[in-house]
Order: structure tokens, then C-alpha cells, then sequence
């Protein structure tokens, strides 16, 4: 299992850069930010200066979406990030949430994020496509690679995730939910004629490392109130009954509205419909052996990576102790000599 550092690009953005040196010498394979550019700062401007101060780690949005950025820019970001950097990012890529509602838009149609998914993949691996009519390719490009990973819960985009993804990204850590949505994507690859076993799965939630239940929830229940709003649309197209499990549809029934201005924040004044019971079955919490043993279950249930939000008042402490004990008991303790 991979591991990943999921960062807000608040300011300054020095501090989210020693924030990503700190996960890769912590052992962690990727880091990830946010995108949404009216409440932080612009997460490809910061990637430059990531990976300028890195050596392994692979750097990408979690997740962008088709509608505030032209596809063809989007790739041609990858591509340079890519020639200057040595092919270490990655896309995560949705339809769209607080980047487009922040500005009274609207998530793109699975259809446009179908078609964006291709155009950005096509131009970001030096590939030529066909866009508006006409054959377009980066002359300037060559060898970049890229991988598209899809973010989703809803049937009709996990069905989308299966068909087209390199990745799923599942933003809570749900053992039961996860097992739905993993045994949906795969179908839908094995519907399409893929092999269901090579897309990658990436479960992410926040991470807290601590002793102090009560506080690590409340510290943590905004995660709940964000993956709320996607459910609310979810409920909304689909009804409460439909295909997708009442463990993630029920906890919104007391939803009242939603702040963008306190997306993604610890102490979120506007999420106490969000029970207890919800943050500890979304979320990773508690002690480094509460840590191992969740990860080791997600593990079972054939997850790739799990990507941390740090997005708390312990990230340093957090960080230290997946590095030096959850880590590498994830992954196994090598002997010099058996």
C-alpha cells in the first residue's frame, strides 16, 4: 500500500512546501492539495516549488474538475511539470464541487468529465487527440506520462470510474462502503473489457494520530459535512432508496445548507449533523495500532493507497508517527539477513 499527504494551500505557501518535504522524508510515496482557487492559493504554482524541493514524491490535485480550467491547460501543465520534474505527477480529477460552486456554478455533466478525462490524458502523455474539430498535440512534449484517477460515489460515475479511470479515489474510509464502491468500479472495467484489477483504488480521509477521542472528532467532523454535500447531490438525482448504501446516505437527513467559507476547515461551525458514529467509520483515527488496523482491512479489501487530509492541529505529530511506526508496519519490516 502507498501512502498519501492530502494539503490545503493555505498561506503561506512555504508552509505547504514543508509540509510535503516532511511526507516524503516520512516515507510517504504522493502529495496532494486541494483545488479550488478562490478559497486557497493556486495549487500548480505550488506543485512547481514541491517538486523543485523533493527527490521521489509525485504531486497532483485532489482532485481538479473540467469546468475551471480549459482541459488543453490542464495538460499542458502536467506535460511541463512533467519535463521539468521527471513524470512525477498525477491528476485526480471530479466534476466539481466547492471550485465551481464558490463562483454559483455547477458540477460538470459525466459526460463532459468523460470527454475532459481523454483530452487531458491524450495531451498529457504526449498523444495527440481531437478536440473542437481538430488534432491537437504538444509539439514540445515528449515521453511525459500521466495517470488520471477519477473521484466518485455515485452509481452512474463509479460505472464512468471503471470505464475509464486509471485510479478511483474514494474520499472516506468507510470498510463497508469501500467494499460496495471497489466491487462496483471493478464490474463496470470488467464490463468495458478492462482487466478490473488494473485501476488503482485510493481511499482518502483525514488522518489523526492521538489518545483524545472527543477532540480528534471534532477536529475532523468537517470531513463528514464535505462528503456531504456530494451525497445531497447523490440523493437528489438517485432518491434515498436507490443503489447507493443507506450508511452513507442516512447521516444527511438533518443537513441544513453548507458554508463553502468553512470548507475543508477543522472546527467547522455547520456540521453538527454529522454524528460521532459517522466521523470514526469515515475517518482515520486514534492510536498508531487503531491506524494499522483499519489500514490493514482497507488493505484487504484490495485498496492501493490511502491518502491522508491533514487538514488538523497535529499534522507534524501525525506525519512522524505514520513515518516511523504505521508505515512500516504497513509494509512490512525487512530482514538483512533471514
Amino acid at each position: 500500500m502507498d501512502f498519501g499527504a492530502v494539503l490545503q494551500t493555505n498561506p503561506p505557501a512555504s508552509r505547504t512546501v514543508h509540509l510535503a518535504k516532511l511526507a516524503e522524508q516520512y516515507g510517504f510515496s504522493h502529495v496532494w492539495t486541494f483545488d479550488s482557487h478562490l478559497l486557497w492559493q493556486e495549487p500548480y504554482v505550488i506543485y512547481s516549488a514541491i517538486l523543485a524541493a523533493t527527490h521521489r514524491v509525485t504531486v497532483g490535485p485532489f482532485v481538479t474538475n473540467p469546468a475551471t480550467r480549459d482541459w488543453t491547460v490542464t495538460a499542458s501543465v502536467f506535460a511541463t511539470l512533467n519535463e521539468m520534474y521527471g513524470n512525477r505527477t498525477i491528476c485526480g480529477i471530479g466534476r466539481g464541487d466547492s471550485a465551481v460552486r464558490v463562483t454559483n456554478g455547477k458540477p460538470t455533466t459525466l459526460k463532459e468529465l468523460r470527454e475532459s478525462i481523454h483530452v487531458i490524458r491524450e495531451l498529457a502523455n504526449s498523444r495527440p487527440v481531437d478536440y473542437h474539430g481538430a488534432t491537437l498535440q504538444f509539439p514540445w512534449s515528449e515521453g511525459s506520462e500521466l495517470e488520471v484517477w477519477v473521484a466518485a460515489y455515485g452509481p452512474l460515475a463509479l460505472r464512468l470510474t471503471g470505464e475509464v479511470g486509471d485510479g478511483f479515489i474514494l474520499q472516506l474510509a468507510d470498510l463497508d462502503i469501500a467494499k460496495w464502491m471497489i466491487e462496483t468500479v471493478r464490474t463496470a472495467a470488467d464490463d468495458a473489457g478492462r482487466d478490473p484489477y488494473s485501476v488503482k483504488f485510493c481511499v482518502a480521509a483525514p488522518m489523526y494520530v492521538g489518545d483524545d477521542r472527543a477532540h480528534m472528532r471534532d477536529q475532523c467532523r468537517w470531513f463528514g459535512g464535505m462528503v456531504g454535500n456530494h451525497v445531497a447531490d447523490i440523493v437528489a438525482k438517485h432518491g434515498s432508496d436507490g443503489a447507493v448504501p443507506a450508511a452513507l446516505t442516512d447521516y444527511i437527513a438533518g443537513r441544513e445548507g453548507y458554508d463553502y467559507n468553512s470548507h475543508g476547515k477543522a472546527g467547522n461551525d455547520h456540521v453538527d449533523f454529522v454524528p460521532d458514529e459517522i466521523v470514526d467509520r469515515f475517518c482515520v483515527l486514534g492510536t498508531a495500532a487503531e491506524h494499522i488496523e483499519k489500514l490493514e482491512a482497507l488493505r484487504e479489501l484490495g485498496v492501493d493507497q490511502f491518502a491522508g487530509y491533514l487538514q488538523h492541529d497535529n499534522k507534524e505529530e501525525t506525519l512522524r508517527v505514520y513515518g516511523e511506526t504505521i508505515i512500516p508496519a504497513i509494509k512490512g519490516a525487512k530482514r538483512a539477513k533471514a
